[in-house]
């Protein structure tokens, strides 16, 4: 949507569904409770503003993490909203405990402090006579600012408690790894808890509540598992370049060969996706199973390789001293499955993202760690 000191802000569909539910909610619901004999085009102008505060205070909240996190050398991608709130993307790992304690409280110091100001603001339009919608948002945006700052303190990771749970056992432990796996242990349980609340709260009558517990639980749940994944898998890649996975002797076609052969002899039976493609023992490309699908099935015995080739650039290619971490994170984000590693324009190997999922299940079954979900990553 727009850059802020640096640092890019989108939000994702899920969030606008949640906007037009909070919409529709805080005017037919929440304002007319606490807010008697207004207007109804006064309500929806309030939710609307309402909606437009939450949307602020997310960014005002994840914003200063990123702030803390840039102070202190780690990257931040930018600052996204979704269903259930904001997320500042960041690639890595904090590099020491006292970082992530810092970056961690940021947050909701920062919403504890905007509720502050609402206060006063609120307490100086009451005392001046402001129309009762403009008090009553800022009422509203004051003390969902102090819930937003509460409920990220709970000690469940990834919540910005158990951040700061997770720094303090990282601390005292000397083991991150170790650190994430009890800090998300209470994420997936405060999840469970939620989920359970939702369904009780569901019989109870109130559905559209319980549907919304059970969803949030969901969410930190499936987040918790993910963050703990994804330290297992950065701790297993860390340092290792990418020529140590890559085989060494990748099946190659030969551009002269036409379609029909290239299926047959090999996509049908090697069952790759992609297959370097050289001409005179030179690399010339690559060959995927899109190009072909791309192609009329009976112009097939027509076509040569060379036709449908796709040449060599930065997404089909990986240097053979890359960080496997980063390459794997890059084929999750193309969709990838195949790689060609190169030097200069001399093909090494072909890298492949099960010989990666086979290393890392190899060396999580040797330390005793459950498998990661490299799709997390």
């Amino acid at each position: 949507m727009f850059r802020l000191f640096g640092f890019e802000v989108g939000v994702d569909l899920s969030f606008l569904l949640l906007a037009s539910f909070l919409v529709w909610s805080l005017a037919s619901g929440i304002f007319p409770m606490y807010f008697k004999d207004l207007s109804r085009a006064a309500y929806w102008w309030m939710g609307l503003a309402g909606m437009l505060g939450l949307f602020a205070s997310i960014i005002f909240h994840e914003f200063c993490h990123s702030l803390v996190a840039r102070r202190y050398g780690m990257e931040m991608r930018g600052i996204t909203l979704f269903a259930f709130g904001g997320i500042a993307e960041m690639p890595d790992e904090p590099d020491c405990p006292l970082s992530e304690f810092l970056m961690a409280v940021a947050g909701p110091l920062a919403s504890i402090g905007l509720s502050g100001a609402l206060f006063g603001v609120n307490r100086l339009g009451q005392l001046t006579g402001w129309p009762v919608p403009v008090w009553g948002v800022v009422a509203y945006l004051m003390w969902l600012n102090f819930a937003l700052a509460v409920f990220n303190l709970i000690p469940a990771f990834p919540l910005d408690g158990g951040r700061i749970l997770r720094s303090g056992l990282w601390a005292i432990k000397g083991d991150i790894r170790r650190a994430t796996r009890i800090a998300s242990g209470f994420g997936k349980g405060f999840g469970i808890v939620l989920i359970l609340l939702g369904l009780l709260v569901s019989v109870s009558g109130n559905i559209i509540g319980g549907v919304w517990y059970f969803l949030i639980g969901m969410f930190i749940r499936s987040a918790a598992r993910m963050s703990y994944s994804r330290v297992v898998v950065r701790d297993a890649l860390k340092g290792e370049q990418v020529q140590r996975f890559m085989n060494a002797r990748p099946v190659t076609i030969d551009a002269n060969l036409h379609l029909s052969d290239a299926v047959e002899d090999f996509f049908c039976r090697h069952h790759h996706k992609m297959f370097p493609v050289v001409s005179n023992g030179s690399l010339v490309g690559c060959i995927t199973a899109e190009k072909v699908h791309a192609v009329a099935r009976d112009k097939w015995a027509d076509i040569e390789v060379s036709n449908v080739i796709e040449q060599c650039n930065a997404e089909n290619t990986v240097d053979p001293a890359a960080d496997a971490l980063d390459v794997l994170t890059r084929m999750r984000n193309a969709g990838r499955t195949r790689l060609m590693v190169m030097d200069r324009n001399r093909l090494l190997g072909v890298l492949t993202l099960r010989d990666m999922l086979s290393f890392l299940a190899l060396k999580s079954d040797l330390e005793g760690h459950g498998r990661p979900n490299v799709l997390n990553v």
